[in-house]
């Protein structure tokens, strides 16, 4: 017996042991090299005292914890720094040494590795404890054998609470749109009828966020909602919770010490006001309120601290992230009766495995057929716990490959999200017709499918086929833009719209095109997005969201000589999987139908989707554009390339600059040329060849004309298409990809 337990501790500390080992490798790699790049510009210096103080401005809302490290690139120098403050498009860094008084543009990178970093340091407090040990055995050995009673089951959410109120790991798959997040809020409440403490953790904000929603909105409905035992834990918390009343701590701070609470709002509103000043002017008196405003702030977030623990040593049922869970001692030191861990399918194995430590039982909830976790080493150790998932590394995967259900997995199998004429290919090809469809779903979903645009159609595969080379790489980063799907994917959101849907989003495999397009939209459809739900983000961004309408770019097309990795690579799969699940009523696949079935082989499964979408006549043919657009922008028009007079009364009526970029191995149409003769001397003409794989003309950084001059190529067929589009921003963007 001794031997089996020297044996089974031996096991469990060789688990941590290597987990300690991946985590030092991802932490190397993001010290050295980062991932994710930001640009920021009009740096300015605005303090020297106790190191030196910088202010940018960013092109998008950047959300990076205070305090957190920072790597500050400008040029070919690269400088640590500490964020000070990051709210809207500002940012406020300090840095050991002067980079300089001002700095034009520069990119910052920010990567988790400080989070890593505390969960490395909870391992050693957890090879202490031999109970903290026996948990993660359970949970990395799962059982064959399960304990509950199987003769009273009622429905799904019963047979979980009985499941985890006798096994010490239970297992959920839930496939999108089967109920996981109402079935997990029941578990939830009948332990907590139990008098049982719940700890409800997962990676991801938004996750946590409506599963205390709905805890709290069915405990308010029962009657039963007691201030203070349901709480949100956590900086980031968002609207879905605003609605209710004592749920996040901001809010009981609130009811309780109105007084710190309107001390900190009112710093806050002061910080906001002189950071729009330094937007405009840069004065020392402003700098140095600035400066005093961050310090108090500082004093008031103490007090407010030590408010959140007491709160939370009082809450039955607490929600926070895993992050927030391994770095908070508020939380890891606490021992709850249920720990449930949302969306683990996107969590690190060691994280999962630190949660099982925190509860005597735990269910592990999601859906391995959707996106992995992300880590950024190549580290054969991060390789195998960092990049593959819980339900993979306890062999509970590898069980359903073999056409059965491990004992400790319990499956959902029925979904009401998607519309039939969705669900039917994902139901098919990604869950071998394991997950089917209620009964309801089609009649339910059917207003948003009568909507603009496609009217009476779910699927649509919008075919961008023989529309040009619009695909390229972009300088900073080498992801993809594709210029022409950017502006269809736009003109489709605006039909929509227009059309009365209000829960719209944008997703694309590529960052580079997802911050493209929402630039664009904060650009010239900011009040839009006032009235209405219009979100632009890598389809990462969207795993555990649903929209009425979802607009999936695919991105890759010609000028590319092949697919890239994110649409053909071992996890492509469950990346598309989760652009097409995230839709209720309107799926729009923009793609090149003509590049993929060129570049992708079958048996991909974007290639599946094309032919799926062609078999079913799903296809828009590039010659229908006239047909289904109804409503031409203001700053957004589509017309005949061939047809010149908007375009050349742009020419004439120029101020400042026209820029032309041209192809490889293209002239300039001779009528261009003469045009152009006609152009007054005060106007700056520049002519850019071969530096991006399309025609365009920039007229003073602000009229956009996609698709003239027309070069007829293989890749280049009739009908010919030109689309102008005013915005300041793409300008200048398009600009800085053609400068040297």
């Amino acid at each position: 017996m001794k031997n089996e337990v020297g044996e089974y501790v031996k096991s469990t500390l060789g688990y941590m042991k290597e987990w300690q080992k991946t985590l030092q490798a991802e932490i190397h790699h993001l010290k050295k090299y980062g991932s994710s790049k930001h640009r920021v510009t009009n740096g300015h210096l605005i303090s020297n005292d106790n190191g030196f103080t910088y202010y940018f401005e960013t092109s998008t809302n950047l959300r990076i914890p205070v305090g957190s490290k920072v790597k500050l690139e400008w040029g070919h120098v690269t400088q640590e720094a500490r964020t000070l403050s990051s709210e809207g498009r500002s940012l406020l860094l300090s840095v050991a040494i002067s980079i300089g008084d001002l700095i034009p543009e520069a990119y910052v990178s920010h990567d988790p590795w400080e989070l890593l970093d505390e969960l490395f340091q909870r391992f050693d407090d957890i090879k202490k404890s031999k109970m903290k040990r026996s948990r993660i055995k359970s949970l990395m050995n799962p059982s064959l054998e399960t304990k509950h009673p199987t003769d009273k089951i009622k429905n799904n959410a019963h047979e979980v609470f009985l499941r985890s109120k006798y096994n010490s790991v239970t297992f959920v798959w839930g496939p999108p749109g089967t109920g996981k997040t109402y079935t997990l809020a029941r578990v939830a409440i009948q332990h907590y009828f139990k008098g049982k403490s719940i700890l409800l953790l997962s990676h991801s904000n938004q996750a946590i966020d409506v599963l205390i929603a709905e805890i709290a909105g069915v405990l308010k409905k029962k009657g039963k909602l007691r201030e203070g035992d349901v709480l949100r834990y956590g900086s980031q918390s968002g609207e879905i919770l605003s609605s209710f009343e004592g749920i996040t701590t901001a809010q009981l701070i609130e009811q309780n010490d109105p007084m710190l609470s309107q001390e900190r709002k009112g710093l806050t509103i002061d910080r906001q006001g002189l950071k729009a000043d330094l937007s405009k002017s840069f004065t020392k008196r402003d700098t140095d309120q600035l400066l005093q405003i961050e310090t108090k702030l500082a004093r008031i977030l103490e007090k407010i601290r030590q408010r959140e623990i007491k709160l939370v040593k009082d809450a039955m049922i607490i929600g926070t992230t895993l992050a927030k869970a391994a770095s908070d001692e508020t939380i890891y030191s606490k021992n709850y009766d249920i720990v449930i861990v949302d969306e683990a399918s996107m969590a690190y194995v060691p994280q999962v495995a630190f949660a099982a430590t925190l509860g005597k039982r735990i269910i592990v909830c999601g859906d391995f057929k959707q996106l992995p976790p992300i880590a950024a080493s190549n580290h054969n150790l991060v390789e195998k716990w960092l990049k593959q998932d819980i339900f993979y590394s306890t062999g509970l995967t590898e069980s359903v490959n073999t056409g059965k259900l491990h004992p400790q997995l319990f499956l959902l199998n029925e979904q009401r999200r998607m519309h039939p004429d969705i669900s039917a290919f994902t139901n098919q090809y990604i869950y071998g017709s394991l997950v089917t469809d209620h009964e309801s779903v089609r009649i339910n979903r059917q207003k948003i499918v009568e909507r603009a645009p496609f009217q009476a159609r779910a699927s649509v595969l919008v075919d961008t086929s023989y529309t040009g080379e619009h695909c390229f790489s972009e300088k900073s980063s080498n992801s993809r833009i594709n210029f022409w799907q950017l502006l269809l994917s736009f003109q489709l959101i605006h039909e929509a719209y227009v059309g009365g849907a209000r829960s719209i989003g944008y997703a694309t495999p590529y960052r580079a095109q997802a911050e493209l397009m929402q630039l664009l939209l904060q650009d010239i459809y900011a009040k839009e997005l006032t009235t209405s739900d219009i979100i632009a983000a890598t389809v990462h961004k969207f795993q555990g969201s649903e929209r009425d309408v979802m607009v999936f770019d695919s991105v890759d097309s010609f000028s590319q000589t092949r697919a890239s990795m994110l649409l053909t690579g071992k996890e492509s799969e469950r990346l598309l999987n989760v652009a097409i699940t995230r839709t209720k009523g309107k799926f729009i696949h923009v793609g090149d139908t003509a590049f993929i079935q060129k570049h992708v082989y079958r048996g991909k499964t974007i290639r599946s989707l094309v032919e799926y979408q062609l078999s079913k006549k799903q296809q828009i043919l590039p010659r229908e554009i006239g047909t289904w657009i109804k409503n031409q922008h203001p700053h957004l028009q589509w017309m005949h390339a061939l047809k010149h007079d908007r375009l050349f009364h742009d020419i004439d009526n120029a101020k400042e600059s026209i820029l032309l970029c041209m192809p490889k191995t293209t002239s300039l149409p001779e009528t261009w040329t003469e045009k152009l003769k006609q152009v007054p001397n005060k106007v700056k003409v520049e002519q850019f060849n071969e530096v991006l794989p399309f025609p365009f003309v920039l007229i003073d950084g602000r009229f956009l004309w996609l698709g003239v001059p027309v070069i007829p190529t293989k890749v280049l067929k009739p009908p010919y298409v030109a689309v102008r589009l005013e915005s300041e921003e793409i300008g200048q963007y398009l600009f800085n990809q053609i400068r040297d």
